[in-house]
């Protein structure tokens, strides 16, 4: 069974974190969210954890072939083009996906950061110069996916290319931005937007700066980073001991340059400066609340990441008590995948 989203009826994502579990883990979990009643998986794509801690790092498009094989749900995966990995390649790895798995694959895309994308030694390129590497990326997938040879040059590169194997429908691009101003960007020529929750006033000033940038009518989607157990305790302890890293803001987490680089710019991140990052509570209710007012604000696609190592409690305590009411808050309907 698989849910379907429209408007009105926001789509409840399960994040899975491979910087902190093994891919066979992650395979398991993905199960558990299908049982659970989550309407789709979300992954990270990374070469190294954010902190040793974490240590975990799998290879995301090996995974999601067994993911997507073991669950009925859709999948998505959020990528950068141009170091790590040439656009020709992401498009044939995506097109791939999409032609095994129709309509359930969505390709996400960012400017990336320095842990990951350093290790082809070709160094870290300014953000204006990896943005444009990002945008003629874009391009370049989508005339592989249409059937077309490409050849093309300019901050990427590519020869003679043309994708064989294609699916009837090619997927969504949809651009990560964690900025306003990266999403009034790309509005125009995305498919839909994938941020990272912050503050409400922040939330609703990206909906609505997208929105009016050539956003309208596009989804919108929403990571938030939480932390639920109902030991408060154990919560809090877990967060700061697997997403501390995390908590040093995003721009200087995307200069850091390895595992080791994080775990220094955070050794003075605090237990308590956590909840300026992470929604920490062992109250249901109060995540519930939390989620309804993202709904509310215009995200109709968010992505829970429990940051702690509870994943299966976590999964089924959401799967009672959250994910049917938010569902029958907006009258989502089951039906046959």
């Amino acid at each position: 069974m698989q849910r379907m989203g429209g408007v009105g009826m926001p789509r409840i994502g399960y994040h899975c974190s491979h910087e902190q579990f093994s891919p066979g883990e992650l395979v398991r979990y993905a199960q558990i969210a299908e049982e659970a009643g989550f309407d789709l998986i979300a992954s990270s794509d990374h070469f190294h954890p954010w902190d040793n801690a974490q240590g975990q790092a799998g290879f995301v498009w090996s995974w999601l072939g067994a993911a997507m094989q073991a669950t009925q749900l859709p999948s998505s995966t959020v990528s950068c083009p141009g170091q790590r990995y040439h656009p020709a390649i992401l498009a044939q790895a995506s097109a791939t996906l999409a032609n095994m798995f129709p309509g359930r694959f969505t390709q996400c895309l960012g400017s990336g950061q320095y842990v990951n994308e350093h290790i082809t030694g070709t160094g870290w390129p300014r953000k204006d110069v990896r943005q444009q590497m990002l945008r003629e990326s874009c391009e370049v997938m989508r005339r592989l996916w249409r059937g077309e040879w490409v050849t093309h040059r300019g901050a990427i590169v590519v020869e003679d290319a043309k994708l064989y194997t294609r699916p009837a429908t090619p997927p969504s691009l949809i651009g990560a931005a964690q900025s306003i101003e990266t999403a009034v960007w790309m509005a125009p020529w995305v498919d839909g937007i994938y941020t990272t929750a912050q503050s409400p006033e922040r939330d609703q000033e990206f909906v609505t700066a997208f929105h009016g940038a050539g956003g309208e009518g596009k989804p919108i989607w929403l990571k938030v980073d939480l932390s639920y157990h109902p030991d408060a305790e154990e919560a809090l302890r877990d967060a700061y001991v697997q997403w501390r890293a995390n908590a040093v803001g995003r721009t200087l987490s995307q200069e850091l340059r390895t595992p080791d680089d994080c775990a220094t710019a955070a050794q003075y991140i605090r237990p308590e400066d956590m909840t300026s990052h992470v929604r920490i509570s062992a109250d249901v209710e109060e995540h519930l609340a939390w989620l309804q007012g993202d709904i509310a604000r215009g995200f109709d696609t968010i992505v829970l990441h429990n940051v702690n190592r509870s994943q299966e409690l976590f999964l089924r305590t959401f799967g009672e008590r959250v994910l049917p009411v938010l569902h029958a808050d907006h009258g989502t309907q089951r039906r046959a995948a």
